[in-house]
């Protein structure tokens, strides 16, 4: 059985909460040699280096969303630090920048509010590159409509830190941008979807040795189980699509996704 690696998931989401053990057990059964559980706060970095400590085969990665960044102490880094030390976290994030949903595109709040919003995103992905630099880490990136901001917060960090930004759902000449600088794109359950197809043109033109697979769980479950709760067992699904469209074997598939698992999270 090809052995394959789930990049990105959230194991300590209440949606796993009452069978957390069966869905690890699952993955295993499933060939899901690695699992990496990514915090989105501090609480949830905790979390995730809990489970990473009680279950070989998981790991942590841990950080801030940007989505949530408002609610983030103005210096993140001390904590970032002390979690980041644990020898079972293997990268920080997930961060970077979101504008999906701006503060003005809800009642009361206005353009002001949107760019007090962008100013602490952009200061807590500094933090969070300024710990995986001096830690000796990397980012795990998320990244939705505020593409330019991203890739300027991250340039300067580029000869110390890389990327994998995860989810990835832009086009060819982005991912190339990505790779540009140094840093890796990941691939979801996205990929499977029916009016997925740009996804997959976007993984076509993507060399072998430059992404990774995930879930993202519990979102995003890939065909057949699209709609329902994800779970790390499911990058099975995604990965025979991704062979498909890279015209190779699944060994060939995983030896490379998961030879640049280990090399950009040093598992």
């Amino acid at each position: 059985m090809p052995v394959f690696y789930d990049t990105h998931a959230h194991l300590d989401y209440p949606d796993f909460a009452d069978e957390l053990p069966q869905v690890i057990a699952r993955a295993g059964e499933a060939g899901i040699a690695k699992i990496i559980t990514i915090g989105t706060d501090l609480a949830s970095s905790a979390r995730a280096v809990k489970l990473a400590e009680t279950n070989p085969n998981v790991f942590a990665g841990v950080g801030w969303h940007p989505s949530h960044a408002l609610e983030a102490p103005d210096d993140l880094r001390p904590a970032l630090r002390e979690l980041a030390r644990h020898p079972k976290v293997v990268a920080l994030g997930e961060t970077g920048m979101d504008y999906y949903r701006l503060p003005s595109r809800k009642p009361g709040f206005t353009a002001a509010d949107d760019e007090r919003y962008k100013i602490k995103q952009a200061a807590l992905f500094r933090q969070h590159l300024e710990v995986a630099a001096e830690l000796g880490l990397n980012c795990v990136i998320h990244q939705r409509e505020a593409l330019e901001d991203t890739l300027t917060a991250l340039q300067p960090f580029a000869d110390r830190v890389r990327g994998v930004f995860h989810c990835f759902a832009n086009d060819a000449a982005t991912m190339r941008r990505v790779i540009a600088l140094g840093s890796l794109v990941s691939f979801t359950g996205i990929l499977t979807f029916k009016n997925g197809q740009n996804i997959r043109d976007t993984l076509a033109a993507t060399p072998l040795d430059q992404f990774m697979l995930e879930t993202d769980c519990p979102f995003l479950a890939p065909m057949p189980y699209r709609g329902k709760r994800c779970e790390p067992a499911y990058v099975t699904e995604t990965a025979a699509v991704a062979a498909q469209v890279k015209g190779c074997s699944l060994e060939e598939l995983s030896a490379a996704t998961c030879a640049t698992a280990e090399k950009f999270f040093g598992f």
